[in-house]
């Protein structure tokens, strides 16, 4: 149980949640801590103090609002502890709000085989949440704890936990079953709202599942938007690791070129509301995403 703001900081951090750390950046008179004095609240836990009290309860229910916003900001507010919290010490605090943002990039990993432990140890190193199901229990490795940001699911109908994920997931279908990896996929398509959604598959295999999703009344638009055969083209092999290495450089690759996306909105965004005019919108290709120098061209402009 993490109690430290430090370890609590760190490891919240790995698992992508939102956070606030809070810090006494200035004291005068008589307070409860000293200044540099250090507290994280998360959506459902407090780790260390800045003192208790009135201070502290009104810190909290201030960090609690950024949290529900879920922005990436900073913000600096002036306590008297005497006059305005009735707090017996009397002196004033200068509390420094740091909130940082939940990771955006959610991905669902079906499948605990050869690939499959191959690639989590890649994607547990990226600003991701992973959760990784099996109907095996005895398939996931013993030190999966070691792994903050990913979390195991063991379960005989893997494909409803298809609707526990948010909006714009990402899905990496691998499992040992064909006909499981049909039903899991045929109900991501049918959700229709993931950014990502790879298929380990043979050609063979590939081609019966797209007449079966026909057959299901899939939506075709749907069907042309997944990633089948998986991976990034440009890395190939057939080795276990290769085939994690490719997969994980697409995922990459994919939420670079979404990031990238929504800092050009929110620029053409900010020049709308000041009446700027808009430089023309930067054309992604399809695998680098939007061009660093066009992005910084924009940014730029006058």
């Amino acid at each position: 149980m993490m109690t430290n703001w430090s370890s609590a900081a760190n490891q919240l951090s790995k698992q992508g949640s939102v956070y606030v750390l809070v810090t006494l950046v200035g004291v005068s008179g008589s307070t409860p801590r000293n200044s540099g004095t250090k507290m994280v609240i998360s959506q459902a836990d407090i780790f260390d103090t800045i003192g208790g009290g009135h201070l502290e309860h009104k810190t909290i229910k201030h960090a609690r609002t950024m949290l529900a916003v879920g922005k990436n900001c900073q913000h600096l507010e002036h306590f008297q502890l005497g006059s305005n919290l009735g707090q017996c010490c009397g002196g004033n605090a200068s509390v420094l709000f740091e909130c940082f943002a939940a990771v955006g990039v959610n991905i669902m990993l079906f499948g605990a085989g050869h690939v499959g432990k191959a690639l989590i140890p890649i994607l547990a190193q990226l600003p991701c949440h992973v959760t990784w199901v099996d109907s095996r229990e005895e398939q996931f490795p013993a030190n999966i704890e070691m792994y903050p940001n990913v979390t195991k699911v063991v379960t005989e109908e893997p494909e409803f936990e298809v609707g526990s994920m948010p909006e714009h997931s990402y899905f990496v279908v691998m499992t040992h079953n064909h006909q499981m990896d049909f039903e899991i996929s045929q109900a991501i398509l049918k959700r229709a709202d993931f950014s990502y959604l790879g298929l380990i598959a043979s050609d063979t295999k590939w081609r019966r599942f797209k007449q079966r999703y026909k057959h299901r009344d899939v939506d075709q638009n749907q069907v042309a938007r997944m990633s089948c055969p998986i991976g990034l083209e440009q890395v190939g092999g057939k080795l276990p690791i290769e085939v994690a290495v490719s997969v994980s450089a697409e995922i990459i690759n994919k939420y670079q070129a979404e990031e990238q996306n929504r800092q050009v909105e929110q620029v053409l965004e900010q020049r709308l509301d000041t009446g700027s005019p808009a430089a023309p919108r930067a054309r992604p290709s399809s695998q680098q995403g939007i061009n660093w120098k066009e992005l910084k061209q924009l940014l730029n402009a006058d």
